[in-house]
């Protein structure tokens, strides 16, 4: 008898040392030293039949995804065809008897200049007759 008994003191000494699930739960479950072995709330706080467990599952509330879209794309009417007049015409030579005046450049990119050149001489009369 003495044998069952120490046999069974020992097999429940085993079953309770075994690794329960981890659980945060309430303070019976707190390590509280060795005055914690004494109280045996160690042993037995991780049991099932102790306490019920209770799972409040709160609602979740998000906000709305936003609404995402295009902008509309901007269209401009095409531009009037506009036709630029052309330079107004400029004397470019002036015609004297004895030479010109030649007038040199665009304005823009090359300066105006007035340049003389004179006529070629009258050829020499032809020889006597």
């Amino acid at each position: 008898m003495k044998r069952l008994l120490v046999i069974g003191t020992l097999g429940g000494v085993l079953v309770g040392l075994l690794p329960m699930p981890a659980a945060a739960g309430a303070a019976t479950d707190a390590a509280l030293g060795l005055g914690a072995f004494a109280v045996f709330n160690q042993l037995a706080g991780g049991f099932p039949w102790h306490r019920d467990r209770v799972v409040i599952v709160q609602p979740s509330y998000y906000a709305p995804y936003p609404v995402v879209y295009a902008a509309p794309p901007v269209v401009y009417a095409a531009p009037p065809v506009v036709y630029t007049p052309a330079a107004p015409v400029i004397q470019r030579e002036v015609v004297f008897p004895h030479g010109r005046y030649v007038l040199q450049g665009d304005g823009v990119t090359v300066a105006y200049r007035w340049v003389w050149v004179p006529n070629p001489p009258p050829p020499p009369p032809p020889p006597g007759h």
